[in-house]
Order: structure tokens, then sequence, then C-alpha cells
């Protein structure tokens, strides 16, 4: 059974820091891209940022690149983000997700197997 369980969420102030964790099984993780979407109420889902299963090629929304960074423990099976100088626009519902494709892809039409979300609230 496919399994994928993010963890890490919360309350937060602006300008303060998380890791979100994803904990999968149930598939082999270090052959599959993986990546972080987020959503909000009434949005669509929001690609956040992928790691290729070759070569550890990384791929990151633009308005994101330089305050959250992605990153995984193929011993572990398990997905991170790390998530500094956060901004209440960062608000969301954090999914995690992974990927047949090789390419970090950011559409979320590429991703078969996705976590449940954890929320991140960030305060002003």
């Amino acid at each position: 059974q496919v399994q994928l369980v993010e963890s890490g969420g919360g309350l937060v102030q602006a300008g303060g820091s998380l890791r979100l964790a994803c904990t999968t099984s149930g598939f082999t993780f270090s052959s599959r891209t993986v990546a972080w979407f987020r959503q909000t109420p009434g949005k669509e889902r929001e690609f956040v940022a992928a790691l290729s299963s070759v070569g550890d090629s990384t791929n990151y929304a633009v308005a994101l690149k330089g305050r959250f960074t992605i990153s995984k423990d193929n011993a572990k099976n398990t997905l991170y983000l790390q998530m500094r100088s956060l901004k209440p626009e960062d608000t969301a519902v954090y999914y995690c997700a992974a990927s047949r494709t090789v390419w970090p892809t950011p559409g979320v039409e590429e991703y078969d197997y996705w976590g449940q979300g954890t929320q991140v609230t960030v305060s002003s």
C-alpha cells in the first residue's frame, strides 16, 4: 500500500522557518521524482519544488527559489522541504507527491502518488 505522510507543519511567525517531512512507503522511493505542492482554499494546487530521481536535479517555483530547499534521504524514504523567511502568503496546505517522470516536473498531472497534506500558517 502506497503511503505518503507529511509532518512538520504548524503556526509560525513571519520571518521564521519550518522543515516539512514526507515519510513514504509502498513504492521504490529512490526511483521516483518527488515534489512539494501547496494549496489555499479556492485556488489550484501550486508547484513548490521537485527533486529528480536521476542525478538529484532540482526545480523550484521561481518566486520561492532561495527561501525553500528540497532534499531527500533515500535510506529513510523521506522527502524534506526546508522553508525560511516565511511570509503570510506562504500559508497553505503543503502536499508531497511522487512521479514516474525523470524530469523534476512542475505539472500536477504528472504526479500519481500524493500525501494528505500538512497545514502551514504564517502569522504577520
